[in-house]
């Protein structure tokens, strides 16, 4: 039997926290209807005691989703919970996610709070929110680095108030793999009330390790991951949506999971994002980078022809692309050469003539980083002077 993993998305809120990320109202409900259409089971829409402007751009975000669940943040704060609250109640479906930093470091500097107050904190909070909606979510701040018996002991109190959903972020990027596995799986084994709740996750990348933490995490029973779009952040970002859900599409060998997503909605939704916050996708990005699916390299063209599985463990028209891309440049080989021209409508009368025109192709290549299809019919007309 398959198990479904919960999609959270949070680009709307700690996507925008990304520095030089703020998207206005009318780009959030834009951004809000593509994730939609993305089938995202959980859009998180912004912190709406933040500002007037984000409790109104949550508030038109919850009146336009029809499908998946819009969720707010808050503070363990009954201001901030009532103001989620306030934001999201016209939503078809909604969620109140309250959070409180547990570890050590923030407890002592931040919050200023013994543990003991902390602990009450978050339940106070979960049974508040608990009376405005059945469906709440409880986050741990920091629990990548918080002591994991204290940590076991909100966890219980908080699901034992009526959190059905728990979060265990990893929000400074501390973890690594193995490390969060184990983390995760603990608090599964050694929390009496652990299985009236959901697990989730929050990888946050400042070591490049938030979807491989993300992962590792599911393998050991998560069943919710919140991600962006294109990794995007706070700091180095969070977990790539595209890449997590990918990597549990791909090696479902290994994880025997479902996901709800339409994935051909992948590159049309970076797009977007890219375009609303004027961030470039990299080219090399997993999944929704120009060169994702592009080949130069001769040997890998060549392996591409003959057969797409030899270098290509996706199809690049199921997350959204037209195609692969064999791009003929300086380390092309002869057979994408020559499978370009015939799709051009270029064909030779003689292995002589190709050859010819295959090295002066290279000539030119050596000079250009890619030729253009006008350029490649040049270099047909000259080697056939």
């Amino acid at each position: 039997m398959t198990d479904t993993v919960i999609i959270f998305d949070t680009t709307l809120r700690d996507g925008e926290q990304s520095p030089g990320a703020s998207m206005t109202e009318a780009e959030k409900i834009e951004l809000a209807k593509a994730l939609e259409r993305l089938r995202v089971d959980v859009i998180e829409a912004g912190f709406p005691a933040s500002s007037p402007g984000d409790f109104a751009a949550v508030q038109a975000v919850a009146r336009e989703i029809k499908d998946s669940i819009v969720c707010g943040l808050a503070r363990a704060l009954p201001s901030d919970i009532q103001a989620v609250y306030d934001a999201t109640k016209s939503a078809q479906r909604r969620r109140i996610h309250t959070f409180i930093a547990t570890s050590p470091i923030h407890m002592q500097f931040k919050l200023k709070m013994q543990p003991e107050v902390v602990l009450e904190r978050a339940v106070e909070a979960v049974k508040f929110a608990r009376q405005l909606t059945d469906d709440v979510e409880f986050s741990a701040e920091d629990a990548g680095r918080s002591d994991l018996d204290f940590l076991c002991r909100v966890v219980e109190a908080v699901i034992k108030a009526g959190a059905r959903t728990i979060n265990i972020p990893d929000t400074v990027g501390y973890n690594l793999p193995h490390q969060f596995a184990d983390k995760i799986k603990h608090l599964i084994h050694h929390v009496p009330n652990a299985d009236k709740a959901i697990f989730s996750v929050h990888c946050h990348n400042d070591l490049g390790l938030a979807v491989a933490n993300s992962l590792s995490a599911v393998l050991s029973g998560a069943r919710q991951v919140e991600c962006t779009i294109n990794g995007l952040g706070e700091r180095a970002g969070n977990a790539s949506l595209e890449e997590v859900v990918m990597a549990l599409k791909t090696r479902r060998d290994v994880f025997n999971c479902e996901v709800n997503i339409d994935t051909q909605q992948l590159v049309p939704c970076s797009r977007l994002l890219s375009k609303i916050t004027g961030f470039p996708v990299p080219p090399n990005k997993a999944i929704v980078g120009s060169n994702a699916f592009a080949h130069e390299a001769g040997i890998h063209q060549d392996g591409i022809l003959k057969s797409r599985e030899t270098y290509e463990i996706m199809r690049a028209e199921d997350v959204g692309w037209e195609s692969n891309v064999l791009v003929l440049g300086k380390h092309s080989g002869q057979n994408a050469f020559r499978q370009h021209l015939v799709h051009m409508g270029i064909e030779f009368s003689s292995s002589e003539q190709f050859m010819k025109a295959f090295q002066l192709f290279k000539q030119y290549a050596d000079q250009e980083h890619a030729l253009s299809d006008d350029m490649l019919r040049k270099i047909v007309e000259e080697s056939r002077q």
